[in-house]
């Protein structure tokens, strides 16, 4: 099962380079870092169903730290939510795949987001409608370590502990980096699982970049049933990407052509590397 993760995981990242490619630009830092997560989330643990976007029994997902939605948009393309030729509508204006996540443009997107923090509130109030309409669909929130600078994500992580909202289950992107530099260097947010412990929140930290571990501390949050859950993330910003991983000024960068295709080179063998490995000889 981790091995095929594996090849989900990079299958995703491969096709969000590929869709970067058509730019020249685009936020790649903070989208290489969260495409486990994405891949453990559409490979079963997030009920969706492709077919009905809008489908009232599936659970949510709030992409809080919304530049990071041309990773999510690669994955809803795998999952079938849209065809692959939609993803050269990145960045197009009148296409439906802008800069930052939209709920009224792309199908499978749950919530519009980029403005940091709001994507706190915004998750609560999905898990606690959800509850009182009696439904058993989970809220996921994908959140960045810098983003978490902002006063409404502690305002929400208390508003969410006093309900006990169960089915709310968060990730903190811990990439260490955000647009002005590193965490540590703007502001020191200390240790996030402590934190959001302290909050009242059931708390987990495991390597972000093992799909195996990431779907096991969802699966531990999901037996919680008297309070919200988060996950955080240990990852390296870009990572998987040539030219970007653990680069000071990834959060939003140009790139050359040769950059790019030497970077698309180096995802495609590490696929079909994972391909071999799980015993599947399928192609993205």
């Amino acid at each position: 099962m981790d091995n095929d993760l594996r090849v989900v995981a990079d299958g995703i990242r491969l096709v969000t380079l590929q869709t970067f490619s058509n730019l020249g630009f685009g936020h790649i830092g903070g989208a290489m870092s969260i495409v486990e997560t994405l891949a453990v989330l559409y490979s079963g643990e997030l009920r969706c169903d492709p077919q009905k976007p809008k489908w009232e029994n599936r659970d949510r997902l709030v992409m809080s730290k919304g530049h990071a939605g041309p990773a999510l948009y690669a994955t809803l393309c795998l999952r079938g939510f849209f065809p692959k030729e939609v993803l050269l509508e990145l960045n197009q204006g009148g296409g439906s795949l802008p800069s930052h996540c939209d709920m009224h443009k792309t199908p499978g997107v749950d919530m519009t987001t980029g403005s940091l923090g709001q994507g706190m509130s915004t998750a609560i109030g999905l898990a606690l409608g959800l509850r009182m309409n009696n439904s058993g669909s989970y809220t996921y929130l994908i959140l960045g370590d810098g983003e978490c600078n902002e006063g409404q994500v502690w305002e929400g992580a208390m508003f969410a502990a006093h309900y006990k909202l169960s089915n709310l289950i968060a990730f903190v992107d811990w990439n260490k980096q955000q647009l002005d530099g590193f965490i540590t260097e703007v502001i020191d947010m200390g240790d996030f699982a402590a934190k959001f412990e302290s909050f009242g929140w059931h708390t987990q930290t495991v390597d972000g970049h093992d799909p195996g571990v990431i779907k096991a501390a969802i699966a531990s949050a999901k037996e919680e049933t008297n309070k919200p859950s988060v996950i955080v993330l240990d990852t390296i910003k870009g990572y998987g990407c040539d030219f970007a991983e653990g680069l000071a000024g990834n959060h939003h960068m140009n790139f050359t052509a040769e950059q790019m295709e030497q970077a698309i080179e180096t995802a495609a063998k590490k696929l079909e590397a994972s391909r071999a490995a799980a015993g599947n000889t399928g192609r993205a």
